[in-house]
């Protein structure tokens, strides 16, 4: 019975390889500041969802 490859060291060397390969392109990396990141934020206040109502119990009338 053979053993598989570690998927961390598969998927690490793969990553190596895509980013040497983008690097050797002309691409750039560009450091993004701990705490940040690269989603902009909607502009304006957060909407406000209604408060539940409950419903009132409806009562028989007498006729």
């Amino acid at each position: 019975m053979s053993k598989k490859p570690a998927k961390d060291s598969v998927t690490t060397a793969s990553i190596e390889e895509q980013t040497a390969a983008f690097l050797k392109a002309g691409g750039a990396v560009h450091y993004v500041v701990k705490g940040k990141s690269g989603q902009i934020a909607p502009a304006g206040p957060k909407p406000v969802a209604p408060k539940p109502v409950a419903p009132k119990p409806v009562t028989p009338k007498d006729d």
